[in-house]
């Protein structure tokens, strides 16, 4: 069956791994710079959101004087919070390596073709996903108790205390949130960009 015509100028899943442009290709010219442009917009705002929960959690302290004796809350206190603040760091100094990555390739005109480094990349890209996810995740459940308290075993409010601690801590878990909700789509991005190397095109032959 025939794979290309004009002079080898064909392309086909039997000769290269993808193409993105031209007749031949499976990716549009303007799909895949849509595609790239969302992967630089979701990898800066993973990066921004990420720096701005780990700021708002790291400098969030509060006292309180309780019968001559001074009480600070920091979010050191919290395990939780201090899970969330390092997976928020972790986020952020991969999603401005990755972010800086995108950019030089976009510039250089260059498109992802090896399937080592697509695999990297994707596997990387769901890693960071879970590590995000699973520490918002603990955060928020630390927040809920320390809203709304648990009675059976005699656990206060403790935000009815500090007040300005809890809000200043609720910002820093709601852009943790919004962070890990960029990773997701990140993930996603990178599947898509992985398993399209994969593709069948009609042109092949079996």
């Amino acid at each position: 069956m025939r794979q290309g015509g004009g002079g080898g100028d064909g392309v086909s899943p039997g000769n290269v791994p993808v193409c993105y442009y031209g007749a031949g290709g499976r990716v549009s010219a303007s799909l895949e710079r849509r595609v790239r442009a969302a992967e630089v917009l979701l990898r800066c705002a993973a990066c921004a959101l990420a720096v701005l929960a780990a700021a708002l959690l790291g400098a969030d302290r509060q006292s309180r004087t309780f019968f001559s004796i001074q009480k600070v809350a920091r979010y050191t206190d919290m395990q939780s919070l201090v899970i969330l603040v390092i997976a928020s760091g972790m986020v952020a100094c991969y999603s401005l390596l990755q972010g800086a990555r995108c950019l030089v390739s976009i510039v250089r005109g260059g498109i992802l073709l090896s399937r080592p480094l697509a695999w990297a990349i994707f596997s990387c890209d769901q890693v960071m996903a879970y590590v995000i996810i699973g520490a918002v995740a603990v955060a928020m459940e630390a927040a809920l108790l320390g809203k709304t308290g648990e009675v059976e075993f005699q656990w206060m409010k403790t935000c009815e205390l500090y007040q300005r601690f809890c809000t200043q801590a609720g910002g820093g878990v709601a852009c943790a949130v919004a962070a890990s909700a960029s990773m997701v789509g990140i993930a996603l991005v990178s599947a898509f960009n992985l398993f399209r190397l994969y593709g069948h095109g009609k042109g092949s032959s079996k």
